[in-house]
This record gives structure tokens, sequence and C-alpha cells, in this order.
């Protein structure tokens, strides 16, 4: 190796010791300027942003250690030790020998990096798959709480007297979306239009048990046929919107559903209720999914509206 070959033409043990000092700083050196080469390089250009790209960068980078780390031991060895320059190894000689110990050393670095990332990578993938699960078990013991359970057969009783057919249509819409919430169990995301469809029948337990109380809109800007979305995400904003404000004939709560290219929209007047059943799965459960997925949602809020913007996980 180019640090442990300092031939002098006197006694080769005398300077042993300043050979080996010599090394080992050198060598403690290079293993730091690698491994911040490679902090460097992991954050700026990972090998998953462009392979050739980086291979090329690494070259490059412990060339330019090795000049740095050349020049360093050349200060050490002449300037610091005082050792004359006659019988030296020339200057190809050392800088071949410091790219054949680099090379080694940013390998063995490159190796430990990638067994973490792969265990990095399995932990969050297990944690996902948590998280995922949490989520489906308070969605699905959100929507069969006794609270909502209860008004939906209070409804139901109400209208098997009042309104048969219009009791019927409503179990059919309960049961459609109970079977939409027990189907999930399988499907992390599912498509807008799926959504969509699940959502007609929930609104329509909304309007079958608050009436006149509350508009519902959906305005389409562009196609969401291939977009997807985490399930119930805008049932459960609806929900949020129900028990967080007031909704009488007086005071409409209004809700507006706006699906454009790049969101979903979620918005209603700002109107609050003081009921203390404002329980749920909440905006902080939903963040958390599309945090799984590298997605933020965005929440904002006027003096008169609150909203919330969605985005797609996959085209």
């Amino acid at each position: 190796m180019l640090f442990s070959i300092v031939l002098m033409k006197e006694d080769l043990w005398k300077n042993f010791h300043i050979q080996l000092s010599a090394h080992y700083i050198v060598i403690f050196a290079m293993c730091i300027a690698d491994y911040g080469l490679l902090l460097f390089l992991n954050k700026y250009l990972p090998y998953s942003k462009n392979i050739l790209y980086r291979i090329v960068a690494d070259i490059v980078g412990i060339t330019v250690i090795s000049l740095i780390l050349l020049w360093i031991f050349n200060f050490l060895i002449y300037d610091v030790f005082l050792i004359a320059k006659e019988g030296m190894p020339s200057f190809l000689v050392k800088f071949a020998f410091a790219m054949t110990t680099n090379i080694p050393i940013l390998l063995v670095f490159e190796l430990i990096h990638y067994f973490q990332s792969e265990q990095k990578a399995i932990a969050d993938s297990e944690k996902a798959k948590r998280k995922v699960l949490l989520f489906q078990h308070e969605t699905l013991r959100s929507q069969i709480n006794p609270h909502f359970l209860f008004n939906s057969l209070n409804v139901l009783s109400s209208l098997i007297y009042i309104n048969p057919d219009n009791a019927n249509k409503f179990t059919k819409a309960l049961s459609k979306t109970y079977r939409y919430v027990l189907s999930l169990s399988q499907q992390p995301v599912v498509l807008v239009s799926e959504e969509l469809d699940a959502l007609d029948s929930y609104v329509y337990l909304m309007r079958t048990r608050f009436e006149n109380s509350f508009t519902f809109k959906i305005d389409k800007i562009s196609d969401c046929t291939p977009n997807k979305i985490v399930p119930l995400t805008l049932q459960l904003l609806i929900e949020n919107a129900f028990k967080h404000n007031i909704a009488t004939e007086e005071s409409l709560l209004n809700i507006k559903i706006t699906i454009d290219s790049d969101y979903i929209t979620v918005e209603n007047n700002i109107q609050p209720s003081n009921r203390s059943d404002k329980g749920g799965i909440g905006l902080k459960y939903i963040a958390q999914q599309y945090e799984i997925y590298a997605k933020e949602v965005i929440i904002k809020q006027t003096d008169d509206l609150f909203i919330i913007k969605i985005p797609y996980i996959q085209p």
C-alpha cells in the first residue's frame, strides 16, 4: 500500500514509526472523507435517481479525495517529518496506491449503507402495513359505532311507518355503505370513481337523516377515472364536517367537492357546533395515511371556509 511504502536509503526500521504514523493518519482521514462523500451523494444523488451519474460521481469523488490526501501525505512526510524526497515513489505510483486503497473503503461503506437501507425499507414497510391496518380498524369502528348505528336505525324505524318505500331505499344505502367498508380489508387504495360511487350511498343516508339541513355538490373539472386515493377519505371528511358544524334549515351546512387534475378539494362553511360528540378518525389519521405514500394533505382555513386538498396517490 502507498502509505506503508516509504523507502529510505538508511535503515528501513529507523523511520518505521514515522511511516506508520503517516499511514494511519491518512487512512483515517480517507475513511472520514469517504463516509462524508457517501452521505453527500445519498442526499443529493441517490442511486434511485440515476445509477450512471451516481457511479461517475463516486469515481470523481474518490479521485478528488485521493489527490487531496496525497497532498496531505506529502506535506506530512516532507514538511512535517522532514524526510528527504530521494528514493521515494513517484507521484503516479503514490496516486495509484491511493486509489486502490480508497476504492475498497468506499465500497465497504456503500455495502453497509445498502444493507442498512434494506433493513430500513423492510421496517418502514411493516410500519406502513400496521398503519394501514390501524386505519382500517379505526375506520370500521367509526362506521359501526353505537351513535352512527343508533341514528341510522332510528331514522329507519321512523321511515318504516311513514314511508316504506324510502325505508327500503335507506336500508339499501345503509347496506351498501357497510358493504363498501367491509370490502376494504385488502384494498389500501381505491379508484376515485369507486369512492364516489360509495359516497352516493353515504350522502343519501345523511340527506334522509338531516333532510334540508345541508347542501352537497360535486364539481368535476377533470377526468378522475384512473386516479386513486385512500378509501373512505371523502366519507370521513364529510362526517367530520357534520360533527364539527351546525347543520339546520336555518343554518345550512354547505359541502362542496371539486375534482381537478391534481387534487380533490373538500370544503365546507364554518359554523362550529357545541356538541360533545366530536369523535371519529379525524384529519390526523387521514394525513398519516397519505404520508405513507409520501403525499401531503393540504389544510386551509379562512374566516368562512374550511378547505382540505387531497392528493392522488396513483395516476
